[in-house]
């Protein structure tokens, strides 16, 4: 079993920026992958940004150029920078984390870009 920790997330106006991150307990096998994806109210969950412990990361389009996710390996914990935010990136965003076992979720952090 992995345990997935969530912190980071709250309300900012457009243009700012905020910083999510999520750290990983359990079981943790040499080789995985985390990252983050996000559920907008009425819309269906989408991938974020995902990087595993051998590969660059991926972006979904909407957010490249805006958002970084960086590992810290020794702590198993990944951050997800976002920055330049918009009114369409509100959503609940959830940790993933996933080896070749099984597939975890975090409780999901709320991030509102608003006026």
């Amino acid at each position: 079993q992995v345990q997935l920790v969530e912190s980071g997330g709250g309300s900012v106006q457009p243009g700012g920026s905020l910083r999510l991150s999520c750290a990983a307990s359990g079981s943790i096998s040499s080789t995985y992958a985390m990252g983050w994806y996000r559920q907008a109210p009425g819309k269906q969950r989408e991938l974020v940004t995902v990087i595993t412990t051998i590969g660059s990361p991926n972006y979904a389009r909407s957010v490249k150029g805006r958002f970084t996710i960086s590992r810290d390996n020794a702590q198993n914990t990944v951050y997800l920078q976002m920055n330049s935010l918009k009114p369409e990136d509100t959503a609940v965003y959830y940790c993933m984390f996933a080896d070749s076992q099984s597939e975890y979720w975090g409780q999901g952090t709320l991030v509102t870009v608003q006026e």
